[in-house]
């Protein structure tokens, strides 16, 4: 697996790489798809990883203030999850993921500074607790939105992964009710042509109301940021 691409991401990030960092890295990703020959963990193949994996991961990184408490609701088999918690080991990167093949896989691999928490997003337990809460691959955003701001302490950011196709609907979403106020938008281009990764910023201005999350057969019958 030729990984030239994530190196040369964290040295335009100004991230230093030991061998022994580089070296853990290798090894998440040869233990990913070695467990993914018989349990489905990713869909992405070896080829696509260095890209679609770890540089997309990567590019939330430069956003994220320095020693903040994050939460990665959605990680998988830890994306951005294990990522964000390898390029900075001046946080504390918590991988929330109600699914025990994923949670397995990852406590196989874990950091110094990444906690597992086998849980479903929308049963808030730690209310206002994190600095900066993301997700990747996770939901529409109403939806996305909702299982996330409780989780996120008033002047925190919650700050999801999104695709430049979804601007002008990130851009008229309603969900402000949730304590989230936008704050800007930003692009950033992948590697060749892998796309475009949308971030919208949301500052967290006030507590989410107790009436959010609702329950999930709720949430998905009638998802918040139609307009």
């Amino acid at each position: 697996m030729n990984l030239e691409v994530v190196w040369n991401e964290c040295g335009k990030q100004g991230i230093t790489l030991s061998d022994e960092r580089k070296e853990l890295l290798v090894t998440f990703l040869n233990g990913l798809y070695e467990v993914n020959s018989h349990t489905n963990l990713t869909r992405v193949t070896p080829e696509d990883a260095p890209i679609r994996h770890i540089v997309d991961s990567l590019l939330i990184v430069p956003l994220i203030p320095q020693g903040v408490r994050v939460l990665d609701i959605g990680c998988g088999p830890g994306f951005p999850a294990w990522v964000i918690a390898w390029a900075r080991p001046d946080l504390t990167v918590v991988a929330m993921d109600a699914t025990v093949k994923m949670q397995k896989f990852l406590g196989a691999h874990l950091l110094p500074n990444l906690l597992q928490m086998i849980h479903r997003a929308e049963d808030v337990i730690e209310p206002e607790h994190f600095d900066f809460v993301t997700g990747r691959a996770l939901a529409p955003l109403g939806v996305q939105a909702e299982i996330s701001a409780a989780w996120v302490r008033v002047g925190g950011l919650f700050v999801p992964f999104r695709t430049q196709s979804e601007r002008e609907a990130v851009e008229r979403a309603n969900i402000g009710m949730l304590g989230l106020k936008m704050t800007d938008i930003i692009e950033v281009d992948l590697p060749g042509d892998a796309g475009v990764r949308l971030f919208p910023i949301y500052e967290k201005t006030k507590s989410t109301p107790k009436e959010y999350p609702r329950l999930w057969g709720k949430i998905k019958a009638k998802p918040l940021a139609k307009g």
